[in-house]
């Protein structure tokens, strides 16, 4: 007999150990490359001390002439909060009464929850990577009717998603709480439910910003941070570490301008660029540019079992939310996941898992990870910006 009890048992012992494996190594090939660790985690933030340069206290002399004076490592502190990510799943009491008698269609409403639930996730947590921590999807460039909004481009915004509107420049919100009901490539509008009130150009007006509900301010610091924020981990721009290698405008891709950036940031790094990722444009500007010379470029299979191309040994790997023009060369060695812990399930007092929403018959379980991602190594990445897509 299917019992809430038995439901938290099978959350706890059989969902909790795929879910986190599929959060984990299969949401995304960069995610999966990066090493995830306690390490370094403080309270609620992350404080990692790096290396700066090599130590000063080496030298060459003659016989019998002076030693070299001591001159230890230098270091800098690289400091940020821990982000609290959250994923939360709902079932009815009506669904779950139901079932009490089925185990077999009890399974598959779990299974059918949790898929949704997996899907959601890797969904946003592939997006956070790209970003820059502020957590922004998209602007709003016209109200189309009282329900539909256009915006300047839906490569961060999916149906289901709850969004938020929020004045530009400012962190005043002006609507939130809003349900995605469905998007129009076509003229990158999207559809509300959940209004209050209709939508007008005085309410919600151009350029206003709209973000994932609740998240402004509190994703993950992702690649935009590295390359375009003016401080980084808490620290200035001031020496060589911090700042990575860009080059912008870069018109038609060759093998020439790819290991030319990668060159430059080895040999300022010392590090090994081991992980390319760029946009389905790029992919297929640099597939045509081999294509000329009728070279096909390998094919390799990642861990997690992505596929990718492989440019000189390195895999090149295409991703949704990469931006249009874009390549990334990056050293996955230089980054860490720092969480207090892997995904667990928010328990109440009692131990339970399942709970009812007050005043509702529903039951919701919450998934919880306090992590940060962090480069300790800008300087060993690399972003080639405006590149002519195919």
């Amino acid at each position: 007999m299917v019992t809430l009890n038995s439901a938290d048992s099978a959350l706890k012992s059989f969902y909790l150990p795929a879910i986190t494996d599929a959060l984990d190594t299969k949401a995304n090939p960069f995610l999966a490359k990066i090493q995830k660790t306690s390490n370094n985690v403080t309270g609620k933030d992350v404080r990692k001390l790096v290396r700066m340069g090599i130590n000063g206290g080496i030298s060459a002399g003659t016989e019998t002439g002076d030693l070299p004076t001591a001159s230890g490592n230098k270091y800098i502190q690289l400091k940020s909060t821990l982000k609290n990510l959250y994923g939360t799943l709902e079932i009815s009491d009506k669904a779950i009464r139901a079932s009490v008698n089925n185990e077999g269609a009890f399974v598959n409403l779990l299974n059918d929850e949790m898929e949704g639930l997996v899907k959601s996730a890797n969904y946003n947590f592939g997006r956070m990577l790209f970003g820059n921590g502020q957590g922004l999807l998209a602007t709003v460039t016209s109200i189309a009717d009282d329900e539909i909004v256009c915006v300047n481009s839906l490569k961060n915004v999916a149906e289901g998603m709850m969004i938020d509107f929020v004045a530009a420049g400012t962190k005043n919100v002006l609507m939130k709480n809003l349900k995605v009901e469905s998007i129009n490539h076509a003229d990158n509008s999207v559809y509300l439910v959940g209004l209050t009130t209709g939508l007008t150009s005085t309410l919600i007006p151009a350029g206003t910003e709209v973000y994932l509900h609740g998240a402004m301010d509190n994703e993950l610091t992702g690649l935009d941070a590295i390359f375009t924020a003016d401080a980084l981990y808490d620290c200035a721009r001031v020496n060589s570490l911090m700042r990575p290698y860009v080059k912008n405008s870069v018109g038609a891709i060759s093998e020439n301008t790819i290991q030319e950036a990668i060159d430059t940031i080895e040999q300022a790094s010392g590090g090994k660029v081991n992980f390319i990722i760029c946009s389905w444009g790029v992919r297929r500007a640099l597939m045509e540019y081999y294509k000329e010379f009728k070279v096909i470029l390998p094919s390799i299979t990642l861990e997690g079992g992505a596929q990718a191309i492989s440019f000189n040994g390195i895999p090149v790997v295409v991703d949704r939310f990469c931006p249009d023009g874009t390549m990334y060369l990056l050293n996955t060695d230089d980054f860490k996941l720092h969480q207090l812990c892997d995904w667990q399930w928010i328990e109440a007092e009692d131990g339970k898992i399942l709970k009812q929403v007050p005043g509702k018959p529903v039951y919701t379980a919450t998934l919880v990870k306090y992590a940060e991602l962090m480069c300790e190594k800008p300087c060993g990445q690399g972003m080639l910006t405006g590149i002519t897509e195919a």
